[in-house]
Order: C-alpha cells, then structure tokens, then sequence
C-alpha cells in the first residue's frame, strides 16, 4: 500500500455509476465497508451507496470500539484470554437466548475478523484495559476484548477528510486518551490540531482507514444515492438508487427524508443490506419498540434496508431489541437537524452526582454499564401502567461541576439549560419532582459517599464500576458527596445508540425467509440485522463487534460464490 497521495476521487457520482456490479452493498457503516473490502479482495466489482451526504453511518458517530474476545491483538499486549474463557463468559452472558453453535461461531469469528482487518487492509487498532460488563461471571476478562482504534491522517486521499460523517459530539481523542482524563476535559491545543489537519479518531477513524481500504481496492462509493427499491431478477437483483434528498426532510410527516426524483437502476448479483437500523423512523419505532427513546445515531437510520428485506420476503427477529443508553439531551443538541443527545454514562459514573426519577429517588447504580441502566429505564408502574424512571435527572453539586464536563458544559460554568437552586429541595421543587424524597435521598447517598460505600446500590463496588470513575477521588472514584451548593440536575432519558432487532441472517449473513431458507443474493449486517447477541450486551463495543463479524462472514461467503 502506497503512503503517497492517492489521486482516487472518494465519491462517484450516481450518474456516472457502472450499469452493473458483482455486489452492492447498501450502507457505509463498518458493516458495509468491511464487507465491500473482504469482496474486493476476491476479485469482486463493488458498490457502496449511502443515503447521507457524509459516508460513515453511526460507526462514524460513535466511539468505534470493537468487543472481540481472544483476538491476536490482546495477546500481544499481554492481556490473557482464550477460545474457552470466551466461551463460558459468552454463555453467561447470553446462553439463554444463543445456542452453543451460535456462541462458538462468534468466538471463532470475531478474532479471524481482527486479524483480517489489521493484517490486509488499513485498520489499526489497540487492546484496551477496559473490563468486561460482568467481571463476576465465569470466563470475564479484565481487558483486551475492546479494540480501539488508532487516530487516522485522512490528508493522503484527496476529498476523504470532507467525505467522511461528523461525530455527534465525540471529541478528537481516541478512545484511550478518553478514558485515561478521568472524566475531565480534553486538551484544547490537541483536539485543535487534529481539527485543523483533518485527523479522526475513534469510529469516525475506524471508517476512514475502511474507505481508503476500500479506494485501494477499487470499490465505487456513491452518497445521497439512497437505495429506493430492490427487485429480485432471474440473475440477481436490479437495485434502484434515489436521487437528491428534500432538504430537511420530512415529505411523509414522520421526519423521513424522502429523494425529490428517481435516480437510477443498478443490476448486482449479491446486495449486502448495511443501512443501520430503524430508530429515528418515527412508524417504526411506535409499531416495535416498547418505551420512547432518545436516538444518538445517524439520523439516516429509517430503516430503508429493514422494509427493502420485508418487501422481497424477510424473516425478521428481536424486533423490540435496541442497543440502549441513558442520553443527556441539551435543548440546543442537534445532528443532521434532528434533536439529539449525548451518552450520559460517563456524568453518571463520576462521584459527586446521583441519578434520580420523579420520586426523587436512586433506583439504579449509577456507574452500571449503559445498556443495563438503560433497561431499568423502562420500569413500570404497577399502580400507573407508566413508566417510573423515564424521564431522570441528574443531580449534582457545584464541586462536581467544578471539575467535570456534564454533556459538553465547560468545567465550573452551568450550561443555561440546567436548572440549578440553592438547597436540593428547592431544586426539586423547580423540576417538579419530590422535595421530600429528594433531600432524604442526597442525606443517605452523603453519608454512604463519605465512608465510600453504597450501600443502596453498591455504586463503585465493581473494577467495572470504577473504569470510568476519577481514580484520584478516594476511597471510591465513582462517590463523593452532594454537599456543596448550588445544586445542579440535567433531564436524563433513555436512549439508543442503534435498534438491534431486525433481518433475520444464518451465520454467513444470508438473509433467510420465513421458512428459514436463504434469499439467494440477499445479505445482511450490522443494525439492520438481528444482533449476534439478540438484546445482550457483554462488554463495550458489542455494537461493532455484532456488525463487523457479521459483515467479514459476508464476505467470506462472497469470496466464495
């Protein structure tokens, strides 16, 4: 691979596409990138057409870490694992929900899939300590599993910096230099170098060393070209690409976009669905979702790919399952023009900050792993029918804002969307919330912050816990009492990083009908599809993990054909 500039234009124009491909894949996220560059590598003309105007999907929104265990990588840094410690944790974690086959297909896979991407293409990652979800169960590991990925230098592809998706509000650090600051804020100087050179980190790294993956090997990349229909031939598939989106959006009434005029049909003889999943289609989410969330994503995730794969006879699975995360939703928060948020799991974990619902209670550990809080989000109401935490604030003091950064807020400067009084009643009182079961709340929490025991949730309890603590706070990083005023809270709510549910897939990514037979040609990976885990989350970066072993099987399968 040539270090020099690289002349390849990143986009092809929709017009000025092939009237035909071995494979296009539908989706520019890591699934349809590690997928378009295994097929590429067998020879294969390939076609990757996104529906946004930035390529990249929610990989390049989000944090990019990859949950493989045993892979190579870990190895090398000296992290200690195995195919059978794998195993059993994996069968903690979801065996009741994936069979043994299903569970050694992904221990076998996911390593074969890193040493794929970090030996024959650009990728470049790095093992981190961070632990997984559940240290107490047999065959977790205290790190090495999570892959993060090197800061990328986009400058030798002419048009790749400007080509590839924002993140939502990441900043320029890798996922290692993230979490060595201990919930405190960035170095301004670097994160200004990166910004003006055009580096990436993080997912937004991951789908740029992809794209120039896919630019070595040939593969055409098209934006705006959202796949508008798919019609089976008797030689495969003619895919119908869409032309420029309405600006804005929102022609159907759910916030859609829909192409203001056709496009133009491509003929393919495999199609790889790779759209992501269906969380900001308003229909989508009232007909399978059983609570509202907050998506963090790509706006473009309407579940195009899901409908595509219904319409020509899908079975689909896991349909209610999402990939959940307390968000933190700033008023003036937007990406693409939709309102959004940012991941609240970090503000939670920190000492100095409680979360609590409209009781003015705790009811979960704060410092528990996203998608678990997230579920206790969804908890009802018996006497109500409603939901009880949903939505929550986060409460702290002025010493907690005093140091960390809450959703972006400068350290020791209240945003103008927190509401903040002098006593924690009078803050309940402006929320709405109860004064009573508040004050009573932040007196117990105070007291168990000082001797560095919760003794209502166990906050802090766990290595797990305390990754994303202040190791400088002792004795536990994740509990400091409120006791400073003012007195802070920010609206809390559950959220999604993606939908999980979806195309039902076997283990090469073929996409099977209701019958659970193949639909020949047609391929599916990442959110569009049923999640390898179906609603499990085993350790940070099982989003991708899902995505990218799926999307390699994909490939491998098409190298085969």
């Amino acid at each position: 691979m040539s270090n020099g500039l690289n002349a390849h234009r990143v986009l092809t124009p929709v017009a000025q596409l092939a009237a035909a491909y071995d494979v296009v894949v539908v989706g520019s996220g890591a699934a349809g990138l590690v997928a378009a560059v295994r097929a590429a590598d067998a020879g294969l003309s390939v076609l990757v057409a996104e529906k946004a105007a930035q390529l990249g999907g929610t990989t390049a929104a989000g944090g990019g870490v990859m949950w493989a265990p045993n892979n190579h990588l870990a190895g090398g840094a000296g992290f200690r694992d195995s195919h059978d410690r794998a195993v059993a944790y994996l069968t903690e974690a979801a065996g009741h929900v994936l069979s043994a086959e299903e569970i050694d297909w992904y221990v076998r896979t996911a390593p074969r899939a890193v040493e794929y991407l970090t030996g024959k293409t650009r990728v470049s990652m790095t093992p981190i300590a961070r632990p997984d979800y559940h240290l107490e169960w047999h065959g977790a590991a205290d790190g090495g599993r999570g892959l993060d990925n090197n800061a990328f230098d986009p400058s030798d592809y002419l048009g790749l910096a400007e080509a590839i998706r924002p993140s939502s509000y990441f900043p320029l650090l890798t996922m290692t230099e993230r979490d060595g600051l201990n919930g405190r804020a960035a170095d301004t100087e670097l994160l200004a170098r990166r910004a003006a050179t055009g580096v990436r980190t993080m997912g937004g790294a991951l789908v740029g060393r992809l794209l120039a993956s896919a630019l070595d090997r040939g593969v055409h990349i098209a934006a705006e070209a959202p796949a508008e229909d798919l019609v089976r031939t008797d030689s495969g598939w003619t895919v119908i690409l869409g032309g420029e989106p309405t600006p804005g959006g929102a022609q159907d009434g759910e916030g859609t976009r829909r192409p203001t005029h056709a496009g133009r049909k491509v003929e393919a003889g495999a199609v790889v669905l790779a759209s992501g999943g269906f969380e900001w289609n308003p229909r989508l989410r009232k007909a399978f979702l059983a609570f509202p969330v907050t998506p963090i994503s790509a706006p473009s995730n309407e579940g195009d790919g899901l409908e595509l794969g219904l319409k020509n006879g899908a079975a689909v699975a896991d349909m209610t399952a999402i990939w959940g995360v307390p968000v933190i939703s700033a008023p003036g928060h937007q990406y693409d023009g939709r309102q959004s948020g940012r991941m609240g799991n970090v503000e939670m974990t920190l000492p100095g900050s409680i979360l609590v619902n409209a009781a003015g209670k705790r009811f979960v550990n704060e410092a528990l792993n996203y998608h678990d809080a997230c579920r206790v989000f969804a908890s009802v109401d018996p006497h109500t029918g409603r939901q009880q935490n949903n939505p929550a604030w986060l409460v702290f003091d002025a010493a907690y804002l005093s140091k960390y950064p809450v959703a972006g807020s400068t350290p020791g400067s209240p945003a103008e969307w927190m509401t903040s009084a002098g006593t924690v009643e009078e803050l309940a009182g402006k929320l709405g919330i109860s004064p009573a079961g508040l004050r009573d709340t932040v007196a117990t929490f105070n007291a168990d912050a000082a001797a560095g025991v919760d003794t209502e949730f166990h906050r802090g309890a766990t290595p797990q816990d305390r990754f994303l603590g202040d190791s400088g706070n002792t004795p536990n990083p994740c509990l400091a009492p409120l006791a400073t005023g003012p007195f802070y809270a920010a609206p809390v709510s559950a959220g999604v990083l993606g939908t999980s549910g979806g195309l039902e897939t076997d283990f090469d990514g073929r996409v099977l009908d209701r019958h659970r037979r193949p639909i020949p040609g047609l391929y599916a990976a990442g959110n569009v599809a049923a999640s390898v885990f179906r609603n499990n989350y085993p350790g940070g970066g099982a989003t991708l993990g899902s995505a990218i072993t799926r999307a390699f099987a994909v490939g491998e399968h098409l190298a085969k054909r």
